[in-house]
């Protein structure tokens, strides 16, 4: 059994290791290429026989990581929420590509998405962005709202005169994501608007000052400030282990320094006059 755990955390130490790490990335990479490769129908003529091999090379090298990993980690691998997502994206990937499973065939492009897992900073701005789900949920929510109010003004003012643009609550609230995106609010929209509506300009300057220049930098303002506190707090955790492994130093070296006193009184007492007899 020593001899098992032994073998089980060689492997472990092996499979994480930095050198290991980076020819994994390495073949994520060449693997995303090929995958792009494979969608010229030129390039596949004349080497699509040596681009599916190569495929298959790098896939059955991603199998034999999964499960390197698996046997040097054991359950705690599933624990790892990335170990997890790396065991799904390769098991997607194993999935028969023909016949009525044809149409997975072009989810073998996830295998790119292992790069999040792998580079740690593409980790950390990934788990920050969950981290922020709830911030940005109650934006999302308050957005909704907002959308509904001026969709319901937009279909009385404008639903006569101009109904594809605004002549439904639906119709309405898609108009003005439109106008949220600014992709042609002006001349695609308002000014003509404005030939039977003088006045529109008035209901849409506010709308495009809270929704898009206000709402969507309070997404980017919570998801930076998410990342700023899992920065800190990881900064904060190397501190406190910083710490601690300084502090059992000292009292390590404290108690190697009452050993040292303890036998230099010891040597005192032996060789004082008299302590022979």
């Amino acid at each position: 059994m020593n001899s098992q755990k032994t073998l089980r955390q060689r492997v472990a130490d092996w499979i994480d290791s930095g050198r290991v790490q980076r020819f994994i990335v390495a073949l994520i990479v060449l693997n995303a290429i090929t995958l792009g490769l494979e969608t010229s129908a030129d390039i596949m003529a004349r080497w699509g026989d040596l681009l599916l091999a190569l495929d298959h090379v790098i896939l059955a090298v991603f199998v034999v990581e999964i499960a390197l990993r698996l046997f040097g980690h054991g359950l705690r691998f599933f624990r790892d929420p990335w170990g997890g997502f790396d065991f799904t994206i390769v098991a997607i990937a194993l999935v028969p590509a023909s016949g009525p499973f044809a149409v997975l065939r072009v989810l073998r492009v996830l295998r790119v998405l292992r790069l999040i897992s792998m580079v740690p900073r593409l980790r950390f701005v990934v788990e920050a962005l969950l981290g922020a789900i709830p911030g940005i949920a109650a934006i999302a929510g308050l957005m909704v709202i907002l959308y509904y109010v001026f969709a319901v003004m937009a279909t009385g003012l404008f639903g006569a005169s101009h109904p594809d643009w605004f002549g439904s609550i639906g119709a309405s609230m898609y108009t003005l994501f439109q106008i949220m995106t600014l992709e042609s609010w002006s001349m695609g929209i308002v000014r003509p608007l404005m030939e039977s509506h003088p006045f529109a300009w008035v209901f849409f300057i506010p709308f495009i000052l809270i929704a898009t220049f206000t709402m969507l930098n309070l997404f980017i303002a919570i998801i930076v400030n998410t990342m700023q506190t899992m920065h800190d707090k990881a900064h904060q955790q190397e501190q406190q282990a910083i710490e601690a492994t300084v502090l059992d130093e000292g009292h390590h070296v404290e108690a190697e320094l009452r050993a040292l006193r303890d036998e230099i009184r010891s040597l005192r007492e032996a060789l004082q006059p008299g302590s022979a007899g």
